[in-house]
């Protein structure tokens, strides 16, 4: 059962919120990279391309008790319809910030590890993307508001406005108690506060997984290196 839903778009901190659940004791906490990891996840998630499928949210979850980031995300609402009593945290930053680490993973991530030229260490990866391209195309359709394929950057304006616009539902769709808006950079106090639990003396809040790293993971897995998955920055 889940009881933290994170609403916010991929990019906005959520790997480190990932970290951050996990450390608090509100994990194992659901990530699409998990979902890239594990190819038997994404076939989980692979029927919800389609409009008419009941979700298993049970099946879909299991072994997790949170969940940020898409595909997660992308189904807030039924989500904290499914699971009435759990939080929701809606991680935000600023729109261009967000649009341009957006453009960096799309233009310099995984659409990056062609086929053709794929090591073996990104077989579970490019088959687990393979798996769920039909809902990433549904998510980017509805969730982005763009036709635009996945590998093809959108329009920097008028996606901006559907971020803008996805914040105001969100928070419009929530009563307060339940609903925390959420910047990374605020570090630990306001998130142990909404979800009632100690903040971690002496240990800094996780930053994880920003563009540049992003960048870094790829050219590591292009050489060859078995980096591990989710990626992994080099220390």
């Amino acid at each position: 059962m889940l009881t933290v839903i994170g609403a916010g778009f991929p990019r906005t901190g959520t790997s480190s919120m990932k970290a951050a659940l996990e450390r608090l004791g509100f994990g194992p906490c659901h990530h699409n990279s998990d979902v890239g990891s594990d190819p038997d996840r994404a076939r989980r998630w692979a029927p919800l391309a389609n409009h008419d499928t009941v979700p298993d949210w049970e099946h879909v979850f299991e072994g997790f008790r949170s969940a940020v980031d898409w595909p997660a995300s992308f189904f807030w609402r039924e989500l904290a319809a499914r699971y009435p009593e759990a939080k929701v945290v809606l991680t935000v930053r600023d729109p261009n910030a967000w649009f341009a680490s957006m453009r960096t993973l799309i233009t310099n991530g995984p659409t990056r590890l062609k086929a053709e030229n794929v090591v073996p260490e990104a077989a579970g990866l490019m088959e687990s993307m393979k798996t769920t391209r039909p809902l990433l195309d549904r998510m980017i359709r509805e969730g982005l508001g763009s036709d635009r394929p996945f590998g093809e950057v959108p329009d920097e304006q008028e996606t901006i406005v559907v971020f803008e616009q996805h914040t105001a539902m969100v928070k419009k769709s929530l009563p307060p108690e339940r609903l925390l808006m959420f910047d990374v950079r605020e570090g630990w106090e306001p998130l142990c506060r909404f979800l009632g639990v100690d903040i971690p003396a002496g240990e800094p809040f996780p930053h994880l997984n920003d563009s540049e790293a992003m960048q870094q993971s790829i050219d590591r897995l292009m050489r060859g290196e078995n980096i591990g998955l989710p990626f992994h920055p080099a220390s």
